[in-house]
């Protein structure tokens, strides 16, 4: 590596995360690093603590130990609506109020930077039309969240998280219960986020959805990290038969290269191999 070659800004760095439930440890020594202006996307099978992580990397949920530094400052240290102004999260499944509107809804994005002294200004009014403009979601401003489609509302939902400026954003499963053709449309727009400057980390449960568009994979398995990096060398057919246990080919998409994995069967639990252990059979592993 160029010792002068300017390294990238760290947009988002957890170290040495342990997050317990009552009873069990769900998340265990997590770490993963996503330069500013990029896209990370952690997979793994359910249950292996994903949306924990995220939660606590969100202020949510507080960790027994470990650091997360947003923007260059450790969030934890921070006072909750300052982090706020750091980080945004979009959980799985949001709740609206009732008969909220599009426009409603988007100003709520807006809450961390009301306070006592400073009600809405003319700031918040154009943080609320940029992130409209931005989701594509400006001719809806006067309609009822609860009418629209499942694509139009999940932009809709981005956008209030765009709206809340952090540079920062968490998006939990963003694409879950979408049809092909909106899961395009988010994950484009995720990387429109990414491109204008801001960090993005997303939960993601479709490897290859989550290999073409993100900079950066995390695989986790039973609370752990078992690897991270560029999509393109991280995902192999080792890595997904220990992930999901299965047998698979990793494939390379003819428009750009990004993996494609192909399952076959159920992983064979004891094909020996050196000293005892088993493997994974697959190409590009």
């Amino acid at each position: 590596m160029n010792p002068l070659k300017k390294q990238a800004p760290i947009g988002l760095e957890v170290r040495g995360l342990h997050v317990s439930y009552p009873g069990r440890a769900v998340v265990k020594d997590a770490g993963f690093t996503v330069p500013a202006g990029r896209v990370a996307s952690i997979v793994g099978p359910n249950g292996c603590g994903k949306s924990t992580l995220l939660r606590a990397v969100a202020r949510l949920h507080q960790p027994e130990s470990g650091t997360v530094h947003a923007d260059g400052a450790d969030i934890w240290s921070l006072g909750r609506r300052e982090a706020a102004r750091r980080v945004a999260l979009l959980p799985q499944s949001p709740r609206a109020p009732e008969a909220v509107t599009v426009a409603g809804l988007v100003r709520y994005g807006r809450h961390p930077h009301q306070g006592l002294l400073r009600q809405w200004s003319r700031e918040d009014e154009n943080a609320v039309r940029e992130a409209l403009e931005a989701t594509g979601t400006t001719g809806l401003a006067g309609e009822r969240l609860d009418r629209l489609s499942g694509g139009q509302r999940q932009r809709c939902w981005l956008a209030m998280v765009l709206a809340q400026q952090t540079p920062v954003v968490l998006l939990d499963e963003p694409t879950s219960a979408l049809d092909l053709g909106h899961v395009v449309e988010v994950l484009e727009l995720v990387r429109e986020v990414a491109r204008a400057g801001r960090t993005v980390v997303m939960v993601q449960h479709d490897l290859a959805a989550a290999a073409r568009y993100s900079d950066v994979l995390v695989a986790m398995k039973d609370g752990s990290v078992l690897a991270q990096g560029n999509p393109r060398t991280t995902v192999t057919a080792s890595l997904v038969g220990e992930l999901y246990g299965v047998e698979a080919d990793v494939l390379e998409a003819p428009v750009d290269a990004s993996p494609v994995v192909v399952a076959r069967a159920r992983a064979k639990v004891a094909e020996a191999g050196p000293a005892g252990q088993g493997h994974v059979r697959g190409t590009r592993s």
